[in-house]
């Protein structure tokens, strides 16, 4: 994935590096007890341990900072995809090893506040947007590679362009789940996996 320019300043010797892990753990201790919006970089600064100066040479803003932990919670689903599809043996195997996945992936947001706060607050960011739809690309590329081989060659056109299709909407359902009641959430996601499963059911071969 493309790294847009969400630092000023990228570390390269040990000690730097460890000062902006600990400035990226700190922020995220903060935004789990107030939310990322309560968040300010003085305080950030203070309780990282870090002078105010050197957290800006690294992060120019708070919105790089959600920036950056938004993209390792992208690099995060995608270990994550490439284990779980890794030696589809066919097409029951397959079909129960998405299904997993978008269970999966819905689960990290419900499990883990500061994820979804972390996408809430970059809603807006047209970075990020960016930077989401060509995550949605990367990660259709290891879907369709993962699936092509039970797919007949004349559908692999379909497939890709389902891949890509089917990686963005599941990102979008699953902030929809999240951001309403947690009940209707469950029926978005049981819908869209409902959904989801048809559309695969009828590209891969018995």
């Amino acid at each position: 994935m493309s790294d847009p320019a969400f630092q000023r300043r990228k570390p390269t010797q040990a000690r730097a590096r460890e000062r902006v892990e600990r400035i990226l753990a700190t922020a995220t201790e903060m935004i789990a007890e107030t939310g990322s919006d309560a968040m300010r970089m003085t305080e950030l600064a203070e309780r990282a341990g870090v002078p105010i100066g050197s957290l800006y040479q690294y992060f120019p803003d708070k919105p790089a900072i959600l920036r950056t932990l938004a993209l390792a919670v992208m690099e995060r689903v995608r270990g994550g995809l490439a284990a779980s599809l890794k030696d589809v043996t066919g097409r029951d195997d397959a079909l129960a090893r998405v299904d997993q996945l978008l269970k999966g992936y819905y689960d990290l947001f419900l499990d883990e506040p500061v994820t979804r706060d972390i996408w809430s607050g970059t809603q807006s960011d047209k970075a990020l947007q960016a930077l989401d739809i060509e995550d949605s690309r990367e990660n259709a590329g290891l879907f369709f590679d993962a699936l092509k081989h039970l797919v007949p060659k004349r559908d692999h056109a379909r497939l890709e362009a389902a891949s890509f299709l089917l990686m963005q909407l599941s990102g979008a359902a699953v902030r929809l789940a999240i951001a309403v009641e947690r009940k209707q959430g469950d029926r978005l996601i049981a819908e869209y996996r409902g959904m989801m499963r048809r559309e695969l059911e009828s590209l891969l071969a018995r």
